[in-house]
């Protein structure tokens, strides 16, 4: 059975993302399809199209290696994403299903719950998927894949710190969806934009020492090798 590329892309770039990759660390084709048990075909178009996202560049007598953004970009990266979260809240007001409606609603409560338990690792993740189902119910494939991006790259380059007062972000969060359920897409877009003012404040730059360091609280880095063509693999 062929393996998809994109499932393969999927998996190299979160090694990226969570630093098993570090920056400038090469990236062999034969490696990679024995990391993740698959030919060398889908790795070498995984590697082309994390080239042109940004992750992967191509060097003259070494081949593919794992980019190495500068602070320019990286910051450059967080304000473009700082313009277009607004953007997608406001064409969500505009074209959101009652499923979309239902999920964000969801999500707020689970996330004003854990705020009062103050689990926090829950809340990262409640808050990823709170940002995704806001892109996807912008109804705008091209704006959606652009803010995908964006939160693999910023993930990438910086590390969040906790805010201080959850339970006020979860109410910004809530705000948000209120204003999408209206169909107030200006509101939608200043609160947005507010929103997202504030949680770039929260963002470290990471600075790791050399390809492959860990990072200063930036989590585990995973070591484990793992498949994609069997059933606990990423897809």
């Amino acid at each position: 059975m062929r393996i998809p590329a994109h499932s393969v892309c999927t998996a190299i770039r979160d090694d990226i993302v969570s630093g098993v990759f570090g920056r400038g660390s090469r990236l062999t084709e034969e490696v990679l399809a024995r990391r993740y048990g698959v030919s060398r075909v889908p790795v070498r178009e995984a590697l082309r199209t994390l080239e042109s996202e940004g992750f992967v560049v191509t060097r003259r007598h070494a081949g593919a290696c794992v980019a190495e953004p500068g602070e320019q970009e990286a910051a450059d990266l967080l304000e473009v994403r700082m313009l277009l979260e607004p953007l997608g809240a406001a064409r969500a007001a505009q074209r959101r299903t009652d499923a979309h409606l239902k999920v964000l609603r969801g999500l707020v409560r689970l996330g004003q719950e854990r705020a009062r338990r103050g689990e926090g690792e829950d809340l990262r993740s409640l808050g990823g998927w709170f940002h995704e189902t806001l892109a996807q119910a912008s109804g705008s494939p091209g704006l959606i894949a652009l803010l995908t991006q964006l939160r693999h790259k910023v993930a990438w380059m910086y590390a969040v710190d906790q805010p201080a007062r959850p339970a006020d972000s979860w109410a910004e969060h809530g705000a948000i969806v209120d204003a999408v359920a209206r169909g107030d897409a200006e509101r939608a877009r200043a609160l947005a934009a507010r929103h997202a003012e504030r949680a770039a404040a929260a963002h470290r730059l990471r600075r790791p020492d050399r390809p492959g360091a860990a990072v200063p609280r930036a989590g585990r880095v995973r070591t484990s090798q793992h498949a994609v063509n069997t059933p606990s693999g990423r897809h």
